[in-house]
């Protein structure tokens, strides 16, 4: 009886030290100290989000010493794609960024992240120390770097990764699964961006970050395995309120067949994506490059203690869903003329970014016109009275785009001029200036239908009061500074 008493005193001894260890375990980061480690440990090398496959090869080899890399093979071009493996436990975690080539911020963020895990003395030890005892990481950083190079979705066969995980007609998609087969994690991440126009619906947010457990069938059921990805959403969004209030939202999770997160779902990994939308005054997405870091390393270490357990599927599916309602410009009231009557239209521009000279431009486009109300401007204008008017070409060529200044520019548009033409330069050659430039064409293109280029004047009984140049609006009386990424026509 003596020996059943101790048995059954060291029984609850040992139950109660375990829920004392696990108190401690589930205890929450401060958002604070999370910040703190990205200033302190943000990798300087990588300023802007159009970095190369060659970039980021030193650094991988940086942490050679402190994780395990390994070249799991080759793109279409022969490019190293390669896995960096850190931690000893038994809870395995894959994480895998960078499948379209021009979706870069959490590539951006995992860098930061090697470099925080390796550090140390620093106030962060216990941290790494439980991460590194209880999760087993590997790391892919970028799956696609021929899409990369290029800076575009597609490799360089013109696939869709994310469309062949079936089929597995590129070698980058082969390389993926086989790493998700060898290793078999618990746990994935697939990391993307998302268009700068997705919001929380029917708001004037931006879905700055949206989160997915991604469905594994038609019927988006919801298993264990999917049941633990939403849990982990549900404490990541947790910390996101405090970051971006409101600027959260749901990815759709309608099945797709072919894709790798639905895949790798249904294979039993549960697997969270986060896709990296837009914020203000943030091109380059260096703040949400913060806001990645700080939202994995907070999964991690969710994932680590079993915190995610403290959360549940509702709290998941409270999270808003996503919408496609924003716009850069919107233009209200606009009057145009069709048949010799005059017609008030909403209006609304998106721009969108192509590569050049290793930079890139924007070309603007007439989206939608009519009743526009459900979309919202990143930029608004009330023309109510303002009347539709087709610009001029200056009619005296400039000698190069060097003759010509911000001043002159603006000069010209407030005499109607919207485009210039110069004797010297080459198409596609950048400019930062409030006017179109042409050489190899003397036809300035425009119009206020759907799919035409945003160039004309907003004015009422022959004076100018606004003009739209490749989607930028410019007000004649008071511009304000603005960056401008045109090209030579």
């Amino acid at each position: 009886m003596k020996n059943q008493f101790h048995l059954l005193s060291t029984l609850l001894f040992l139950l109660t030290s375990a829920a004392a260890f696990s108190q401690v375990a589930y205890e929450k980061i401060a958002l604070e100290k999370m910040e703190a480690a990205f200033d302190q440990y943000k990798e300087p090398a990588i300023t802007h989000r159009r970095f190369k496959h060659a970039d980021l090869q030193p650094l991988i080899q940086k942490h050679s010493g402190a994780f395990q890399v390994e070249q799991l093979g080759e793109s279409i071009e022969g490019k190293s794609i390669y896995s960096m493996k850190w931690g000893e436990g038994k809870t395995k975690v894959m994480l895998w960024s960078q499948m379209h080539g021009n979706e870069s911020t959490a590539t951006m963020a995992l860098f930061d992240l090697f470099n925080f895990l390796e550090g140390k003395n620093d106030g962060y030890d216990d941290l790494r120390t439980l991460l590194k005892s209880e999760l087993n990481l590997k790391f892919i950083p970028m799956i696609n770097p021929d899409g990369a190079d290029a800076f575009k979705r597609r490799n360089s066969l013109d696939i869709d990764l994310n469309r062949d995980a079936i089929s597995q007609i590129s070698p980058e998609a082969v390389i993926l699964k086989s790493a998700r087969d060898n290793f078999e994690p618990e746990f994935g991440f697939n990391l993307h961006d998302q268009q700068i126009y997705y919001n929380v619906v029917n708001t004037p947010k931006q879905a700055t970050i949206s989160l997915l457990a991604p469905a594994y069938n038609y019927e988006t059921e919801i298993n264990e395995v999917r049941e633990r990805a939403m849990k982990t959403i549900a404490g990541m969004n947790e910390l996101l309120q405090q970051m971006i209030p409101g600027g959260v939202g749901k990815y759709d999770d309608a099945f797709e067949p072919r894709a790798f997160g639905d895949n790798i779902q249904k294979w039993g990994t549960s697997t969270i994506l986060i896709e990296s939308g837009g914020y203000p005054d943030d091109p380059e997405k260096q703040v949400i490059r913060k806001i990645n870091f700080v939202i994995i390393l907070n999964a991690l270490h969710q994932i680590a203690t079993r915190g995610y357990e403290q959360y549940t599927t509702e709290q998941y599916f409270s999270i808003p869903d996503n919408g496609l309602q924003l716009v850069d410009l919107k233009i209200n009231e606009m009057l145009v003329e069709a048949n010799g009557k005059k017609y008030p239209i909403d209006l609304v521009i998106r721009r969108r970014e192509s590569e050049a000279n290793g930079s890139y431009f924007v070309s603007g486009s007439i989206d939608d016109l009519g009743d526009m109300q459900v979309y919202f401007g990143f930029e608004e204008i009330d023309a109510t009275g303002l009347e539709y008017v087709e610009g001029k070409v200056y009619p005296t060529a400039f000698g190069s785009i060097n003759d010509l200044s911000e001043e002159k520019a603006l000069e010209l548009l407030r005499q109607g001029f919207m485009a210039v033409k110069v004797n010297n330069g080459a198409p596609r050659e950048l400019h930062g200036l409030p006017i179109q430039v042409m050489k190899s064409t003397d036809k300035l293109s425009g119009g206020w239908t759907t799919g035409s280029a945003p160039n004309f004047f907003l004015g009422k009984e022959g004076k100018l009061r606004y003009a739209v140049i490749n989607g930028y609006l410019i007000d004649l009386e008071s511009p304000k500074s603005q960056l401008f990424k045109n090209r030579i026509l």
